[in-house]
């Protein structure tokens, strides 16, 4: 490591499930970039976890704007460099107190944007796709990107439980394994697929393939709709909506054979793996923008306006079951 190669850096991302995945291409570009430096990474503190286990990082831990006043305010600086993304403010100041040298996107803050080096521009909105997006920070200093892949491990502990957690409950002839996330968060509620369209798409892979079990996966707001799809499909699903962990989930996915799900952190989290995914975006948020890149199953279904006129309030429902079901048998046929 040269003399003057940061031996502490400090990487703030305080964001949602699948920000925060989109992210960890840029820090395995920074943990490649300095091979011999130490790595922590702060983040939301219901996210954090997501981080947990990836070989690229040294510490993981948590930090909110609310708590980020606060911190910091001892003498010295114990990072070399730092990283932080996004737009709270709090966050890049607490970075500028603990570290020699930010790197952060432009603040619009002049007395914030002057100590940064460099004060970036990030890429305007839907310019590229989100991990190139993130990437623009480090590259801002020189660092090349190691990979465009979303990254998250699971732990052998974790495995096991997942193992006898189906052993418990799925049939043991039950094939193929289908994992369904059927919702968004509700903010985005406009990229949820139609909960009837689910229904109908079910049976169609319950008549082709019916030692089929589906794992419902989804939130405790979910259970209107995650109910209902469990009672229409009957004992050949395990609803697990509002009664995992984040990790706990993940864990369960990574033993599917396919994944269905609508654009939002779960759906992220699969991008992780070398699992048939069928991905279904909104002309909003497309694939092209949002969609796991180097995926090597990927089967994305964009909205067929994609390219035309398109708003938040453009129904998921005009992508239709055949349209889905022609990927299913793609991806299981593969």
């Amino acid at each position: 490591m040269s003399v003057d190669a940061p031996r502490e850096v400090l990487v703030i991302h305080v964001t949602r499930i699948g920000d925060t995945l989109l992210a960890t291409p840029a820090l395995r570009a920074i943990a490649a970039a300095y091979p011999q430096a130490k790595i922590t990474c702060l983040a939301h503190p219901k996210r954090a976890e997501i981080l947990h286990h990836l070989p690229f990082l040294t510490k993981v831990g948590n930090i909110s704007k609310q708590r980020a006043p606060l911190l910091g305010r001892l003498p010295g600086r114990r990072y070399d460099l730092a990283f932080v993304f996004g737009y709270d403010r709090p966050l890049v100041a607490y970075a500028l107190r603990v570290a020699r040298r930010v790197v952060a996107f432009r603040q619009n803050d002049p007395s914030l944007d002057r100590q940064l080096d460099p004060c970036v521009d990030a890429p305007p909105p839907h310019s590229r796709h989100a991990v190139a997006a993130l990437l623009a920070l480090p590259e801002a200093i020189g660092i090349q990107p190691a990979g465009m892949r979303l990254a998250y491990r699971v732990a052998a502990t974790e495995a096991r439980w997942a193992a006898n957690v189906l052993a418990a409950q799925v049939p043991p002839d039950a094939a193929p394994l289908v994992g369904l996330q059927i919702a968004s968060f509700p903010t985005k509620a406009w990229r949820d697929w139609p909960i009837g369209h689910f229904e109908s798409l079910c049976q169609r892979i319950l008549a082709a393939w019916p030692h089929a079990h589906f794992l419902i996966f989804g939130g405790a707001a979910d259970h209107g709709r995650t109910d209902r799809l469990q009672r229409q499909i009957g004992g050949q699903a395990t609803l697990l909506a509002g009664k995992l962990s984040l990790r706990q989930t993940a864990a369960l996915m990574n033993r599917l054979n396919l994944y269905i799900g609508v654009d939002t952190g779960p759906t992220h989290i699969m991008g992780c793996f070398d699992i048939p995914l069928i991905g279904l975006y909104h002309c909003q948020s497309p694939s092209r923008i949002f969609g796991p890149l180097e995926h090597p199953c990927l089967h994305a279904v964009d909205h067929p306006r994609l390219d035309g006129d398109c708003t938040t309030e453009t129904p998921m429902a005009e992508i239709d079951v055949e349209r889905v079901w022609q990927e299913v048998c793609a991806a299981l046929k593969n």
